[in-house]
């Protein structure tokens, strides 16, 4: 024969673990609700302020697990499920897959570091690693560019944030240095006022700063002299075809 207080004790637990139940259930719905619209305004929020899109896909995404972690552990301590062992197993779990992948956080912390200060942007060309390429996307692991032989190459971003960057689309010019070489036998003095007309007359040649020319050596059979001009970014390659196109039709 079933014991009355027992029967009693049997229903208060079910009483206890029903509420808790629902309560769990209610934690649950509202929980995924918060994250999401914690995900979406916060995104709103960010491309307003013309944060790199980049870093606010990265954040969305941190921002959603993260809710949603939290309330997985509430939903289970509320089923009575000890959190404390929990959440020191993840912890545990957490510095093993840490260390294993020490390089990859080093590229995933650059990525952070490249999105925050704006090294280089999409669209601009840099010089890395002896690489020089159009940077096509810029990942939280890697950074994409395009070669000029069209080439793609993807840099971990722990590279680019610890190296050396060339970026040659902050500034809209640049200082291009030429050097001609001519036969010994040749006025040097000439050949200078030659070559000067040249640079001075030539349309993508800018006038300030104003180009010079100096002697850059004198050997046995040649001498060589140094044109320092400045153009667009992208005209620099064409101004010295055009000069040394200019120089054998003399």
């Amino acid at each position: 024969m079933i014991n009355i207080d027992t029967l009693e004790t049997v229903k208060e637990h079910a009483i206890t673990y029903s509420i808790n139940l629902l309560t769990a259930v209610l934690i649950f719905i509202v929980g995924i609700w918060l994250s999401k619209f914690i995900t979406k305004t916060t995104k709103k929020i960010l491309i307003n302020r013309n944060i790199e899109i980049t870093l606010v896909e990265f954040l969305e995404d941190l921002i959603y697990w993260t809710i949603r972690g939290l309330v997985f552990i509430a939903v289970i301590s509320k089923l009575g499920v000890e959190t404390s062992s929990f959440v020191a197993i993840l912890g545990a779990a957490g510095l093993a897959v840490g260390l294993s992948l020490q390089g990859s956080l080093s590229n995933f912390s650059g990525g952070i570091l490249i999105i925050l200060f704006k090294p280089f942007k999409v669209g601009d060309k840099i010089e890395v690693q002896g690489e020089i390429g159009k940077v096509e996307d810029i990942h939280i692991f890697s950074t994409k560019l395009t070669t000029g032989n069209n080439q793609v190459v993807y840099i971990p971003n722990g590279v680019l944030s610890n190296g050396k960057i060339k970026n040659h689309s902050q500034k809209s010019t640049s200082r291009n240095d030429f050097t001609f070489n001519f036969p010994i036998n040749e006025n040097i003095k000439n050949t200078r006022s030659k070559l000067e007309v040249l640079v001075q007359n030539h349309p993508l040649i800018l006038k300030d700063p104003k180009p010079d020319i100096f002697i850059a050596s004198i050997e046995t059979e040649t001498f060589s002299l140094l044109v320092r001009a400045w153009t667009q970014n992208s005209d620099g390659v064409a101004v010295k075809s055009d000069l040394l196109n200019s120089l054998y039709n003399l």
